[in-house]
């Protein structure tokens, strides 16, 4: 927010010298003099875009110890001579690196560092500093939601939330919630016959959005994680994503996504084991 704030000071600080620009020209009078102010404040607009991109990131921190983390792990990544991923959660950019080579540059979204707070918990989403390993890489790969996702799914829409236990959750009209094939369905309470859910939409009855349990096809999202992935750990992945206006923001939940072409250059460049360093 402080680095968007401070570059939008130097859009408005350019766009008033446009205006002055364009006063100052138009008042010689005919249609050169329009033409010449236009272009002079297109000029001046273009600068201040410049600027603006090009403006340096307002560091922050969430803490005096994630300060002194962020300073080690990079001192460390600076170091480090081997085949590296580096990455700057300020900057929010990502470096591929092999001795002081750069070989990949890539904008990079990461952790909103927000708190959820919904039905008696709380998610602090972000993306931890320190020194990882890429312990897996999958192609195509499927999200299993956490917790969190159906929480603030719930929320949203104002529903209650509850977890499904197979064959237990009775619903309002006496049909109960199952599992069979690993897929959620309905059993009809005077009948017996089983109705399967759609894998692709939530499962909600009685106002009520009921987490399915791990394992199901109802638990699985395709195309979240975007082709590529690679994992780190402790649920933090390097992934592609179909939110392609999310890259360069803070917009994840601790994850850090990429471009769909940066991603796969690192499933394809980057084999397991190779350090991972986020300051």
């Amino acid at each position: 927010m402080d680095r968007l704030y401070a570059a939008g000071r130097t859009v408005a600080g350019a766009a008033a010298l446009a205006l002055s620009a364009l006063v100052a020209v138009s008042s010689l009078g005919g249609a050169q003099s329009s033409l010449d102010a236009t272009a002079l404040a297109s000029s001046i607009r273009s600068s201040a875009d410049s600027m603006a991109r090009s403006a340096p990131p307002i560091p922050t921190y969430r803490s005096g110890t994630d300060s002194a983390v962020s300073a080690r792990t990079r001192v460390a990544a600076d170091r480090e001579r081997n085949l590296r991923i580096v990455i700057s959660l300020n900057d929010r950019r990502l470096w591929a690196l092999i001795g002081s080579d750069t070989l990949l540059r890539a904008p990079v979204a990461v952790s909103t560092d927000e708190t959820l707070e919904y039905a008696g918990k709380s998610w602090r989403f972000v993306t931890p500093r320190g020194v990882r390993s890429i312990i897996a890489k999958r192609e195509d790969p499927s999200w299993i939601p956490p917790e969190w996702h159906y929480a603030e799914v719930a929320r949203e829409h104002g529903l209650k939330l509850a977890e499904m236990k197979p064959g237990k959750t009775v619903l309002s009209d006496g049909n109960r919630l199952d599992v069979r094939n690993d897929q959620v369905g309905v059993v009809d309470g005077a009948t017996g016959e089983f109705a399967l859910l759609p894998t692709d939409e939530e499962v909600i009855f009685d106002s009520t959005l009921f987490i399915p349990p791990v394992g199901t096809l109802n638990r699985r999202i395709e195309g979240e994680l975007g082709h590529h992935m690679l994992d780190t750990g402790n649920g933090f992945l390097l992934h592609g994503t179909p939110h392609k206006s999310s890259i360069g923001t803070a917009a994840t939940h601790g994850c850090i996504r990429l471009r769909d072409e940066d991603i796969a250059w690192l499933y394809d460049m980057i084999p397991v084991g190779t350090r991972v360093y986020i300051y």
